[in-house]
C-alpha cells in the first residue's frame, strides 16, 4: 500500500470520527436577562452615593479605626483571600494543560531472557563484535527527552483555562462583597453599641427621678396622704428599672466583643463618643439609576462571571463529544554498555507518532458531564436574575426605609418633649394632691419607654443609611 492510498485510509477515518463526535444530544439553553426598571422613583439622576469610598463615606475617626483595624486582621477576610490565590493557580494549571509537556531523564536496567524464545536464541547466535556475543544478563541504559501535545482543536483546554479564570476574578468580586458586608456589620454594630451607650444612660438619670419620686411618696405616707401601696409601687419601678440596667450592660458586653471578633481581636473597650449620636446629621444619599447595579455590586458582578464561565465548561463538555488530537515523540541515547551511550547515529533513538481518537460507543460518562454543564449554565443564569433582582429590591426597600424612619423620628421627638413635660406637671399635681400616685408612674414609664424609642429609631436611621450604601454597591473600593 502506497503513502498516498495510507493517508487517505486515514483521511476517511478521521473524517468518520468526527461526524460521529458531532452527532451532539439535543439540549436547551437559556440566555439571561439584564433589564432592570429605569429608575427607583422617576428620578435620572445618575450621581450615585455608592462610588463614595467608605473613607469618605464614614466620618467618625474611631468608627473608620475600627473599619480599617478589620480589613487587615479579619480572619475570614484572610481566608477568602486564600481562596483567591487558590483558584489563581487554578489558572495556572489549566494554561499549562494545552502546552506541550516536555520531560527528560535517564534509566538503567538489566535483562535475562531464556536460551529457548526466540530473543533468546537470536541473541545466542549473534556477535556484537567478531568473538563477543551478547552480554547476559543483558544490561540497558537510557538517556533522552520525551514530549507529549494534545493538539487543542476544538478550544476544549483553552476554553477550560478561561472558565478557571473567570471563576478566579468571581472570586475577587467575592472577596469585595464580604468587604462591603464587612464594613456594613462594623458600622451597624459600632451605631448599635452608642445606642445602647445612650439607653443606659437614660436608665441612670430615670432611676434618679424615680428615687427623688419615691422619697417624696414616703414623706407623703409619713403625712398621712397616701398609703403604703404607693411607696411599694414606685419602690418596685425604681428596683425594675435598676435591674435593666445589668441586661443592657450584658449587651454592651456583647457588641463591642462582636465588634472585637470582626476585627480580629482579643476582648478590649472599644473607643467611641457616644455623646454625639442623637446630634449626628445625616448626608443626602444619591441612589442613581438601577442600571448602575449591574457595576456597583460586587455579587452581580460575581455572578456575571460564573455565568461565563458557566457557558465555557458547555463549549468543554461539548468538545469531548469530538477526536482527541495526540502527538508524541521523543528522542535519546540507549546501550546496553556506558562507553557505547553517547554515540551518533549508531546508540541515538527517536519516535514521532499521532493519534487520533474519538468516542464512538458508550459515550454516557460524556453525555452525563455535557448535560450537566448545560444544567449548571441554567442554574448560573437563574443566579445572576436573582442577584439582580434582590439587590434591586434592597435598594427600594432601605430607601423606602430612610424615607419613613425620618417621619417616625420626627414625630417621636415631639411625642419625648410632650412626655417630660408630663412628668413635672404629674409630679406637681400629685404633690398638691390633684393626681394619683398612678399618673405619676405610668407617665414615667411611658417617657423611659419613648426616650428608647427614640434612640431605637435613630440607631435604625444609622443603619439603614449604612445598609442604602451597601445595597448601592458601595464600600469594596
Amino acid at each position: 500500500m502506497t503513502n498516498k492510498k495510507i493517508f487517505n485510509y486515514l483521511l476517511v477515518v478521521g473524517l468518520s470520527l468526527i461526524y460521529a463526535g458531532c452527532k451532539l444530544p439535543n439540549f436547551g439553553r437559556k440566555t439571561e436577562n439584564k433589564t432592570v426598571p429605569q429608575t427607583y422613583n422617576g428620578s435620572q439622576d445618575s450621581t450615585n452615593t455608592a462610588r463614595l469610598k467608605w473613607q469618605d463615606f464614614f466620618t467618625d475617626a474611631n468608627l473608620t479605626a475600627l473599619i480599617d483595624t478589620a480589613l487587615r486582621n479579619s480572619q475570614e477576610l484572610n481566608i477568602v483571600l486564600q481562596e483567591i490565590n487558590m483558584s489563581r493557580n487554578d489558572v495556572r494549571a489549566r494554561k499549562g494543560a494545552y502546552l506541550p509537556v516536555l520531560g527528560i531523564g535517564v534509566g538503567a536496567g538489566v535483562e535475562k531472557v531464556g536460551r529457548y524464545t526466540s530473543q533468546g536464541a537470536n541473541d545466542a547466535t549473534t556477535d556484537i563484535l567478531p568473538g563477543k556475543p551478547f552480554p547476559e544478563p543483558l544490561p540497558d541504559l537510557i538517556v533522552g527527552a520525551t514530549v507529549s501535545w494534545e493538539v487543542d482543536i476544538w478550544r476544549k483546554l483553552r476554553n477550560s483555562r478561561k472558565a478557571a479564570m473567570f471563576r478566579y476574578l468571581s472570586s475577587v468580586q467575592g472577596k469585595n462583597f464580604m468587604v462591603t458586608n464587612l464594613i456594613s456589620e462594623i458600622a451597624n454594630s459600632y451605631y448599635e453599641l452608642m445606642a445602647l451607650d445612650n439607653q443606659l444612660e437614660i436608665l441612670k438619670k430615670n432611676i434618679q427621678i424615680q428615687q427623688n419620686a419615691l422619697e417624696i411618696v414616703k414623706l407623703e405616707k409619713e403625712a398621712a396622704k397616701v398609703t403604703e401601696l404607693a411607696v411599694r409601687k414606685f419602690e418596685a419601678e425604681v428596683l425594675k428599672n435598676q435591674s435593666r440596667q445589668f441586661y443592657i450592660m450584658q449587651q454592651i458586653t456583647e457588641t463591642e466583643n462582636k465588634i472585637n471578633f470582626l476585627t480580629g481581636r482579643f476582648p478590649q473597650p472599644v473607643k467611641r463618643d457616644s455623646q454625639t449620636f442623637l446630634a449626628l446629621n445625616f448626608d443626602t444619599i444619591h441612589s442613581g439609576i438601577p442600571s448602575q447595579l449591574l457595576e456597583n455590586r460586587p455579587d452581580i458582578k460575581q455572578a456575571e462571571q460564573q455565568l461565563v464561565a458557566a457557558k465555557l465548561d458547555v463549549k468543554a463538555a461539548k468538545a469531548n463529544f469530538y477526536p482527541t488530537l495526540m502527538i508524541t515523540g521523543g528522542v535519546g541515547y540507549r546501550a546496553f554498555n556506558p562507553q557505547y551511550l553517547i554515540q551518533t547515529p549508531t546508540s541515538l533513538i527517536y519516535s514521532i507518532a499521532g493519534q487520533l481518537v474519538a468516542p464512538l460507543i458508550n459515550r454516557n460518562a460524556i453525555k452525563a458531564e455535557y448535560y450537566s454543564a448545560n444544567s449548571r449554565q441554567i442554574q448560573a443564569v437563574y443566579n445572576y436574575e436573582r442577584t439582580i433582582l434582590r439587590a434591586h429590591i434592597e435598594v427600594v426597600n432601605q430607601l423606602s426605609n430612610m424615607s419613613n424612619l425620618k417621619k417616625s423620628y420626627e414625630l417621636k421627638t415631639k411625642q419625648v418633649q410632650a412626655l417630660n413635660q408630663s412628668i413635672d406637671i404629674s409630679t406637681g399635681l400629685f404633690k398638691s394632691a390633684r393626681a394619683d400616685y398612678m399618673e405619676v408612674l405610668l407617665t414615667q414609664r411611658d417617657a423611659l419607654e419613648a426616650r428608647f424609642e427614640l434612640i431605637e429609631t435613630k440607631k435604625e436611621q444609622l443603619n439603614a443609611r449604612v445598609n442604602i450604601y451597601r445595597a448601592l454597591g458601595g464600600g469594596w473600593r
